[in-house]
């Protein structure tokens, strides 16, 4: 530990109990109470490797995807916006969408010790000073990029990160409640990506319908965030973080993540019907069909198939707002 002082190995008796009884095994808690040591420790610690993880670069594809959309939906040649776009999609991921999941496991490095504990906090490799450092940096190099591409956009990457911080920190800390943090996500991951990618192509305000699909899958990534919880119910309990799974149990959110998910892309689908894009929409609807026997599993033993669902299910969702942008374009 880099010659400072060992971190204490020691789990409060209730934790302990409620690791046994939610069938921890022993060799986890010992990681557990070694992560609880390693959280708040003092010092300035970072391993160059670890910075990646802590960033979570599988969590970058929904706003890229989103900020992509966006710009496709405008219907302006893409090849002759490349720059833009690049630079939009860099922004979305590995900058702003990295800064919220540094600013999250900061804020949640307790709760990762017990659902996470190999997450780079947790285990020691990068110190809660040091996760700072990294978010600030991701911070001004985010606001550096978008300004070259508008001030007005610089201005919207302004916003998410008062968004990061409503939903990850003090005083919100929106996340404690599932109702309310899943909503601040799906908004930022795909609502103001998607139009931000239509603003910084056209430099004006977006489509009606553009504006209409951005809230529409904002509202349906509600319950992909919800799918995301089942992972974290453990520790949530134990740290009285009010996740849609611990508030209506595991089942229940698995049919509410399904229904969301479901009528949002009905809705997408009656956008593309008024539009007069009937082959998108014949599209849409067929991905939507296709999730309905995979929800059924999911449903079934959702504890067991979130994982599975959030990686096959939710691409299919994804590829719909793909489709559904193609059919709003002019």
């Amino acid at each position: 530990m880099n010659g400072q002082t060992r971190p204490n190995t020691d789990i409060s008796p209730s934790i302990g109990e409620t690791l046994r009884r939610s069938g921890v095994d022993d060799s986890r808690r010992k990681a557990i109470a070694a992560a609880l040591g390693n959280v708040n420790r003092p010092g300035f610690r970072i391993e160059p490797s670890a910075i990646l993880p802590l960033m979570k670069p599988v969590t970058w594809f929904p706003p890229m995807w989103a900020f992509a959309c966006g710009v496709v939906s405008t219907g302006e040649p893409v090849l002759e916006n490349w720059s833009v776009l690049l630079r939009g999609v860099i922004l979305a991921g590995p900058l702003m969408c990295a800064m919220s999941q540094t600013m999250n496991d900061y804020f949640d490095r307790e709760v990762d010790a017990i659902n996470e504990p190999e997450r780079p906090i947790p285990s020691g490799k990068i110190s809660k000073s040091a996760s700072w450092l990294i978010t600030f940096s991701l911070i001004i190099t985010g606001f550096l990029v978008a300004l070259s591409i508008h001030p007005y956009v610089m201005a919207i990457a302004f916003v998410g990160v008062l968004m990061s911080h409503a939903y990850s920190g003090p005083p919100f800390r929106a996340k404690r409640n599932g109702w309310y943090g899943n909503l601040i996500v799906g908004l930022a991951y795909e609502g103001v990506a998607w139009l931000t990618g239509s603003f910084a192509i056209t430099q004006g305000v977006p489509s009606t319908e553009t504006i209409a699909l951005a809230i529409i899958f904002s509202l349906g990534a509600h319950g992909i965030m919800t799918l995301n919880d089942f992972k974290s119910v453990v520790g949530d309990r134990i740290r009285k973080v009010a996740s849609i799974p611990v508030q209506l149990g595991e089942k229940n959110a698995a049919i509410l993540a399904s229904v969301i998910m479901d009528a949002a892309q009905l809705g997408a689908i009656a956008i593309l019907l008024a539009k007069g894009s009937s082959l998108m929409a014949i599209l849409a609807s067929l991905l939507l069909l296709a999730q309905l026997p995979m929800q059924k599993i999911l449903i079934n033993n959702p504890r067991e198939k979130a994982v599975w669902y959030n990686a096959f299910g939710t691409l299919l969702y994804v590829l719909s707002m793909m489709v559904a942008a193609v059919g709003i374009r002019p």
